[in-house]
């Protein structure tokens, strides 16, 4: 019979990373056939009966990989206690518990991922590994080559200097600009505080791509089910090939 640590467990079911799950655990949220345990490595089977919160966890073999376009005024969260809109309010499946890969601002419009794989969560959202994140911002004024300079080197916001980023003006729209940039971190309005920073306020913005792999022409609040190709864009071609995701 097949054992699972208690955390990758967790992971396999969709609840969360492991990293979330640990925390889980520690809380005393999670046990195993009626006995509270805290410990993350403690071994678990298919035949074990492990709840959190009171509901029975179990793992589903069969994954689902979403991409969509998240709307305005949209929560990238599975849940909220005030009633607002979540994105998993906007994916009808039955018998899948679908949770958002990494946070979108309520304001900001453009590509968010769902799973139920903790491990793919953990891949896609960790700091160690650096997923590039594409964003176009409609900014009021017209940034210089100086100022993109800024953010090409990092720039030091209240929770400390940012890593280097991309950054480029693709088009302008009257006395503004659309500011392409590519940054490697996941900070609270992390682009929108960069640019705010510089002295060119954000009055639109779009997340474009995760890794390599782009938005398309899904509209706003429309998704579709990941393709092979969608992961060899999202993690390159020989990275994907590795990975058992899809």
């Amino acid at each position: 019979m097949e054992e699972f640590r208690l955390q990758k467990f967790l992971a396999h079911s969709g609840i969360a990373s492991r990293r979330a799950a640990e925390d889980i655990i520690a809380e005393g949220r999670v046990f195993v056939n009626g006995k509270r345990v805290t410990d993350p490595a403690h071994k678990v089977t298919l035949k074990d009966k492990v709840t959190l919160d009171g509901k029975t966890v179990t793992i589903t073999r069969t994954r689902t990989y979403i991409i969509m376009n998240k709307p305005l005024s949209v929560l990238s969260s599975a849940s909220d206690d005030r009633g607002r809109t979540c994105v998993t309010d906007l994916v009808k499946l039955d018998n899948v518990r679908l949770y958002p890969v990494g946070r979108l601002d309520y304001d900001t419009q453009g590509i968010i991922l769902l799973t139920d794989d903790g491990d793919f969560m953990q891949r896609v959202t960790h700091p160690k590994y650096e997923m590039p994140k594409t964003y176009e911002a409609l900014v009021k004024g017209e940034p210089k080559e100086d100022d993109l300079q800024k953010l090409r080197d990092g720039v030091e916001l209240d929770d400390g200097m940012t890593l280097p980023a991309k950054a480029d003006v693709i088009r302008f729209k009257g006395p503004n600009a659309v500011v392409k940039m590519v940054i490697r971190e996941g900070r609270n309005r992390q682009v929108r505080r960069m640019l705010e920073t510089i002295g060119f306020p954000v009055l639109k913005l779009k997340r474009a791509a995760i890794g390599g792999l782009e938005i398309g022409d899904l509209r706003p609040g429309a998704w579709r089910n990941m393709k092979h190709s969608d992961f060899e864009d999202l993690f390159g071609k020989n990275e994907a090939r590795k990975m058992k995701f899809g």
